[in-house]
């Protein structure tokens, strides 16, 4: 006996799933202020079972921020409804800009040109910025690219094309390859990242530290962002996958 429900997932179960996220231990790369992950095996299958306990921060590998992981008072990971993280997706290209400049920082022209390509980015969707920076995963030291003085050199979202997207766009969610929404070089020029309490006080949540981007298409895909749902947490990693068009 078939339904619709039934039939949609057969035909979703006939496209192509990509995964979006990075597998993640003790040496991945991570914040420069969280201290590495540890895995201990508590029962091994002499012990009749095989059970792990795992210690990380929340925001750890691939990740989701709710609201509360910058903006008090506001919502915390199990207060995202199911149908926010099942989005339609957006992929900006801009891994060519970030090879040559990796202080890069996506400007409103940028989602112009995109727009004038592919055409005007629709409410209620999840935008990806593409940097393939997620390609230097799992090496710690060029993922962080630090220079002799140690400062970061790593390509990010520009506060206006943020404000743009949210305000003027009204996307639903984002997501980067990158440890922060804002570039390096704006967190060293501002001393803060305006551009991720910016997104996460429009009261949405973002998806950090992506990987695959390069094999979606810039529209048509759907995103899912599948995560448990520990209480009153500031995030966790998640498993984030696309299904292409």
């Amino acid at each position: 006996m078939s339904n619709q429900l039934l039939q949609a997932l057969q035909l979703l179960k006939s496209k192509q799933w990509v995964d979006l996220t990075h597998t993640f231990g003790p040496n991945s790369p991570h914040f420069f202020m969280f201290e590495d992950a540890k895995f201990e095996t508590l029962f091994s299958h002499d012990d009749g079972f095989f059970a792990q306990q795992f210690t990380f921060p929340g925001q750890y590998g691939t990740h989701i921020d709710p609201p509360i992981h910058f903006v008090r008072d506001s919502r915390y990971l199990e207060e995202l409804e199911l149908k926010e993280l099942v989005l339609p997706l957006v992929v900006i290209d801009k891994s060519r800009e970030a090879a040559s400049n990796h202080d890069f920082s996506l400007s409103v022209q940028d989602i112009f040109d995109f727009e004038a390509q592919h055409g005007v980015i629709e409410a209620g969707t999840f935008v990806a910025l593409r940097t393939d920076w997620s390609k230097r995963w799992p090496d710690k030291e060029a993922f962080s690219n630090q220079d002799m003085d140690g400062h970061n050199h790593i390509p990010g979202w520009g506060l206006e094309a943020l404000q743009f997207l949210l305000k003027e766009r009204q996307i639903s969610a984002l997501g980067h390859e990158t440890f922060d929404t804002d570039s390096a070089a704006d967190f060293h020029k501002n001393g803060k990242l305006d551009g991720e309490y910016f997104v996460l006080e429009q009261n949405i949540y973002q998806i950090e530290l992506m990987t695959n981007l390069d094999k979606l298409p810039a529209k048509g895909a759907i995103i899912f962002n599948i995560v448990p749902k520990p209480e009153k947490a500031s995030g966790f990693p998640v498993r984030s996958f696309a299904i292409l068009p």
